[in-house]
């Protein structure tokens, strides 16, 4: 009798495009740049709005691009990485710069047809991601910190976008997104541990899965509720909140925060995973909450 035989199917060139620009993580960034744009704009303008999606995908992919060449060797030595496009040779280095490259001139390019200003966030939210995050991931958890910022450039260029001007309210955007990736990303850095040692990187503020990680992740988490809920208050110029779209919005980050204390009292990896799932759900749903109430207020 003959034994019947599993293929494995390799990776194609689409698969290993998407792998290197980060196609998931690049249309979330994407999503919040058009809530922040829905947010700001007085009349929906399509072009601006298909403009925006392309050169937002453009910068994000373009960051991502560089961040695998610049971490190849690193990737290698990870499970989670080590089957990339550049460790695994499916792609060139060259390959991959071409990529990075041709992306950031689109989407500083396609961004700048849309205003100055969103050109210039764009271009800011590339260096700061390649040149500063990067490599600083392997050298200090302050890395973290300084990522938050390019992070949370999305949700307040969309406002920037729509406005070309810059105030509190694309501020506010900004703060939300900025206090909301520590705990995100921390949770991701604690049930990673393990793997992200083997490639040297500080990504948990003590360093260590611990209580005073735990702490960090509950402050912070209460840090972006408060923000959250600031422009029910009057205080934001146009980025008002109505009552019951607050308490929606409340009630979202008091999930997400059930889970912090989760892991705070269980200290697993897989309440990490909890609070990391529970976070992309929070930062979605507040930004619908914040876009819907807008539109039938």
């Amino acid at each position: 009798m003959s034994k019947s035989k599993t293929t494995i199917a390799k990776p194609s060139v689409l698969s290993d495009f998407k792998e290197i620009t980060k196609m998931r993580l690049a249309l979330s960034v994407v999503f919040s740049s058009l809530a922040g744009y829905l947010l700001g704009v007085e009349t929906v303008d399509f072009k601006t709005l298909t403009l925006l999606a392309f050169g937002g995908y453009f910068m994000v992919g373009a960051s991502n691009a560089f961040n695998q060449i610049i971490e190849k060797d690193l990737d290698a030595l990870m499970d989670r990485t080590k089957n990339r496009p550049i460790p695994a040779g499916r792609m060139s280095v060259n390959t991959a710069f071409i990529i990075a490259t041709l992306f950031t001139i689109l989407g500083i390019g396609v961004l700048y047809t849309i205003n100055k200003q969103t050109a210039m966030f764009g271009a800011i939210s590339i260096f700061i991601y390649t040149c500063m995050y990067t490599p600083l991931k392997t050298k200090t958890p302050i890395a973290v910190f300084v990522g938050a910022i390019p992070g949370a450039i999305p949700f307040m260029l969309g406002w920037v976008a729509a406005t070309d001007d810059f105030g509190i309210e694309p501020g506010t955007l900004f703060a939300l997104q900025f206090f909301w990736q520590f705990p995100h990303f921390w949770a991701i850095g604690w049930f990673l541990y393990d793997d992200y040692k083997k490639g040297g990187f500080f990504m948990l503020p003590t360093g260590k899965q611990d209580k005073g990680t735990a702490v960090q992740c509950i402050m912070y988490t209460i840090w972006t509720i408060l923000v959250s809920i600031v422009p029910v208050f009057g205080f934001t110029g146009r980025l008002q909140l109505s009552v019951v779209a607050m308490v929606l919005v409340l009630l979202a980050g008091l999930w997400m925060l059930y889970y912090a204390i989760g892991l705070f009292k269980k200290m697993t990896e897989k309440a990490a995973k909890q609070l990391m799932l529970v976070s992309v759900s929070y930062i979605t749903l507040v930004q619908i909450i914040y876009v819907v109430d807008k539109f039938i207020r």
